[in-house]
């Protein structure tokens, strides 16, 4: 089981052994060709083996040596889009990156999470509950915890963050589109509204106080 602590993605070293290099390179080049696959396909069927080497321009034992088997591509290629993503919060401009509002970096990453759900659901209906105990999961719910603490938000931190986080679940937003034929931008105003409401603003007691005795 993965940790549920990881805050921050490896850094490869550029001092690294050019075998090593060359593999990571490799391996690259890969789960690109795989996320092409699904974007120009729209479905996680087209995304074989076989396909992926033919499109890489490599045997299919090089596929199945980087991932092992069809499971593992396609968790490599979830957390791969996570990366990518992760590279613009770490390093990448304000709102999504460092600098900004916490609760701006937050609405920021609902919004990319959204744009990407097209693809990523793809990848989800796939890897099925794994995605609970994998590290692209527990990366981004700790950014989101964070930023809640940051903003001074009074909920609890932990389960807010994972309230939020559900309600961007690729498999979702993509339901809402094809079966609600709601707009990505519509979907994306709404979390807004919610994940604003939940960084800043107390949660209302549903019974009100008792009146005090003059």
């Amino acid at each position: 089981m993965m940790r549920n602590d990881r805050t921050s993605l490896p850094i490869i070293d550029d001092a690294s052994p050019p075998k090593r290099r060359d593999a990571v390179r490799n391996r690259a080049a890969l789960l690109d060709a795989a996320a092409d696959l699904i974007a120009q396909s729209g479905s996680s069927a087209a995304l074989t083996m076989d396909a992926v080497a033919t499109r890489a321009g490599v045997g299919k034992g090089t596929v199945f040596r980087h991932f092992g088997s069809r499971a593992g591509l396609m968790l490599s290629l979830l957390d791969h889009s996570e990366e990518k993503l992760q590279e613009k919060i770490l390093t990448g401009k304000p709102p999504l990156g460092p600098g900004a509002d916490p609760v701006e970096r937050i609405v920021a990453y609902g919004r990319a999470k959204i744009a990407l759900a097209p693809v990523q659901a793809e990848m989800l209906n796939e890897a099925g509950d794994a995605i609970y105990e994998h590290g692209a999961y527990w990366i981004a719910v700790n950014h989101i915890r964070q930023l809640l603490t940051e903003s001074g938000s009074p909920c609890e931190p932990l389960l807010a963050a994972q309230s939020l986080y559900a309600s961007l679940d690729a498999r979702l937003v993509l339901r809402q589109v094809q079966k609600l034929k709601i707009s990505l931008s519509a979907i994306a105003n709404s979390w807004e509204q919610v994940a604003r409401a939940v960084a800043a603003e107390p949660p209302r007691d549903a019974t009100p106080s008792p009146a005090r005795p003059q």
